[in-house]
């Protein structure tokens, strides 16, 4: 294994000159897994006490031998520390160092125990014997041909790399994405970097043009390279899709990449005619499309149309007797805005039902089903996320699926395995919380449709729209040309919610109203006006007062939501607030600045369809494993099981930004608004957090605050082509 050498000027003034410093890293304080700045405990030559070194590496395990080179400071809040300008890590050399080092978990395989039976089996001569002679592990007591293979395995992996960490941190790139790149392109790693550094924003998740433009630079890639204009122009459509646009018009996505990279636009131009060659990209009329968006789009259309045109897989329903017989078996009475939406579901091949809380969209959807299910005719349910499925299958009793899960992905060919020539099996096909679906995902779904398939489209429109591309609900509303019937009546039920109530009164662009407990008794409002006393009054609510009132279990009922991810108010800081309030013992594993405890509450921030979680799914940490390197999550009673370096794919969910809760539902919901989140103070972000709410909404902020949100219904437009095509026909 490789010394790691790094580089790194202290910030204190220096006291006196440079000197060496080595010993055993006797514990990791800090590491950053994306800068490589470290604080460790060195048991140090000719030092009686502990010495506290700070500098910079790519990786750094207890036990290990550390050699810095640097100056003696005087840290005004932590004392004296050695403040490495150079630090390089080796193997340990000592019987004792190599205990510590294997006991860390840096072996997968290796715990404590095992750490103590090899070295008392082979002393200092542990290391060696892993690396040449792996043969000689199964002397000890606990390993046989399978362990001695993962031990072997992992070590090796471990050797790839740290060497693999050192070259990319040399050039800008931290660990955590030091190890996406190594899980990417393994031993080539160095290799493919070296060749074509803007590989990464396209082949690793989490690496954008940014650090990849970095990586570039710094090896000597010329900034006017067309190389660097191809990879730019992609990046900015890209990053133009994250926000929800399809495409850019020419002349902006030039100056945009003009002031991104700051070459010529004639450069930039024969970028962009070179990724319509190569057909990465779609020019139309001027409009400059990715081009999977742009086939999404003209696929959505098209396939709409196909539906609408084509015959229903049975005879006309008798709409008027059907929809009497379902008042008859529910044992009500529904409102003539719910008839006219039951009249038009059961007479189209395509249809939109919207409309907010508490106006009747689940009684219609679990009316239509019985109506259908009586006439024998295959009926699927499904929603974009688990949490929706889940709702969507309790309101009518009746299976639901995620989309996802529909569809069936296949990580082996990268794509879904239901599509054209393999349609899904079904007469009518009810989607819920259609405003959460990006272009692809519908592009994706649609296509996998029989051509006789009814098909009813349920969502709120003023929800926020889709994280993804697109704004597939309001395009297909606004276009005029699929039938759509909104609900704005409140039933007697949503009447008596205040939660209802206030959502369709902040959703008109009124303040809300706080009743007292009893008949409004699931809506509270308590001023806050500073972000001290804002964590203050959210932690005592969500720890003591609601469950102690409402009986709501904090660990499993409680989301708290937030406009932003970062800042003191974000949902990063109040995470590591909540886990230390509602979840502080336990042994936590550390990877990627943060830390995961048995009984965390986590949320799942990317699809993997190898383990099949979606973004968006909510589980507790069921149980660490040390020694074998993994992490067990408990997804409603499905274990799934994660690698530490996986890690990443998961965040602490205790706290979330209202964007990620679109599409769930909690039983308690604790709301942030401050004006410290003043750039996202919108009317629609303010309506999709209290809708979340099902049995209790507790907003904590200022008035201030609120007011703004509930002024500012400005939507900011998504650049999409949808309606024009299903309307003109494009």
């Amino acid at each position: 294994m490789t010394a790691r050498d790094s580089q790194n000027p202290g910030d204190a003034a220096p006291t006196e000159a440079e000197e060496e410093l080595s010993g055993v890293v006797n514990r990791v304080v800090f590491h950053s897994d994306d800068t490589g700045y470290t604080v460790c405990g060195v048991k140090a030559r000719g030092h009686a006490d502990e010495v506290m070194v700070v500098g910079n590496c790519p990786a750094m395990w207890e036990g290990e031998t550390l050699t810095a080179v640097g100056r003696w400071t005087r840290h005004r809040q932590h004392g004296l520390q050695f403040q490495a300008r150079q630090l390089a890590c080796y193997p340990p050399a000592t019987a004792e160092g190599i205990e510590r080092f294997l006991s860390s978990g840096l072996i997968k395989g290796v715990g404590p125990v095992m750490a103590e039976r090899l070295v008392k089996a082979f002393g200092a001569d542990t290391l060696t014997v892993i690396d040449r002679e792996s043969r000689r592990l199964q002397e000890v007591e606990g390993i046989g041909p399978v362990r001695r293979e993962q031990i072997k395995q992992s070590w090796n992996e471990q050797k790839s790399v740290r060497d693999i960490m050192v070259f990319l941190q040399a050039h800008g790139v931290g660990t955590a994405h030091s190890m996406r790149i190594f899980k990417q392109y393994g031993n080539e790693s160095v290799a493919v970097v070296r060749a074509n550094p803007y590989r990464l924003c396209e082949d690793v998740w989490g690496i954008g043009f940014k650090t990849a433009d970095r990586i570039a630079m710094s090896l000597g890639v010329a900034p006017e390279s067309d190389i660097r204009a191809r990879a730019g122009v992609l990046y900015l459509l890209q990053t133009l899709s994250e926000e929800g646009h399809c495409y850019c018009p020419r002349d902006d996505l030039i100056a945009a990449a003009q002031q991104l990279l700051e070459i010529p636009s004639a450069i930039l131009g024969e970028a962009i005619r070179y990724g319509v060659e190569s057909g990465a990209l779609i020019d139309e009329r001027g409009n400059v499309f990715l081009r999977a968006l742009q086939e999404a789009e003209s696929g959505v259309a098209a396939t709409l149309r196909t539906l609408m045109e084509s015959a229903a897989p049975y005879p006309p329903i008798q709409t008027e007797k059907a929809v009497a017989w379902a008042e008859e078996r529910m044992h009500l009475s529904f409102a003539p805005a719910q008839r006219s939406a039951l009249t038009m579901s059961l007479a189209s091949k395509v249809s939109i039902i919207t409309g907010g809380p508490g106006v009747g969209k689940t009684t219609i959807v679990r009316a239509l089903v019985d109506i259908f299910r009586a006439r024998k005719l295959r009926t699927v349910l499904a929603a974009p996320t688990g949490r929706a499925a889940k709702r969507l299958e309790e309101a009518t009793r009746s299976d639901g699926k995620t989309i996802h899960r529909l569809l069936k992905y296949n990580p082996s060919s990268n794509h879904f395995e239901h599509g054209p020539g393999n349609a899904l099996e079904g007469d009518v096909f009810i989607l819920d919380e259609v405003s959460m679906m990006d272009i692809l995902l519908m592009n994706a779904f649609l296509r996998a449709l029989p051509k006789s398939a009814v098909l009813v489209l349920v969502g709120d429109a003023d929800q926020l729209p889709s994280v993804g591309p697109g704004n597939v609900l309001r395009d297909l509303i606004e276009c005029g040309t699929v039938p759509v019937t909104k609900l704005e009546t409140i039933f007697r039920q949503g009447a008596q919610s205040a939660i209802v109530h206030n959502a369709h009164r902040v959703n008109s662009g009124q303040p809300f109203s706080v009743g007292q407990e009893g008949a409004l008794g699931d809506f509270f409002f308590v001023q806050a006006e500073t972000p001290e006393d804002v964590i203050r009054k959210m932690l005592d609510l969500v720890v003591n007062r609601i469950p102690k009132k409402f009986g709501f279990n904090p660990m499993t009922d409680i989301q708290v939501l937030t406009p932003m991810r970062r800042n003191e108010l974000g949902s990063e800081n109040l995470n590591t607030l909540l886990q230390e309030a509602l979840n502080p013992g336990g042994q936590p594993v550390r990877r990627f600045g943060r830390q995961y405890k048995a009984g965390d509450r986590v949320l799942q921030v990317r699809n993997n369809y190898d383990k099949d979680v979606f973004n968006g799914d909510i589980g507790l940490i069921d149980r660490i494993d040390a020694e074998a390197q993994q992490v067990t999550v408990d997804y409603d009673g499905r274990r799934v099981i994660y690698e530490l370096d996986e890690l990443d794919e998961l965040d602490l969910a205790y706290a979330c930004s209202v964007h990620k809760s679109q599409g769930s539902e909690y039983p308690a919901v604790v709301l942030l608004m401050t004006t410290q989140h003043y750039k996202l103070l919108q009317r629609n972000l303010l309506y999709t957090a209290m809708t979340r709410g099902r049995k209790l909404v507790c907003l904590v902020g200022s008035t201030k605050a609120v007011n703004i949100a509930i002024r500012n219904n400005h939507v900011a437009d998504r650049r999409t082509a949808l309606r024009e095509r299903l309307q003109l026909r494009l």
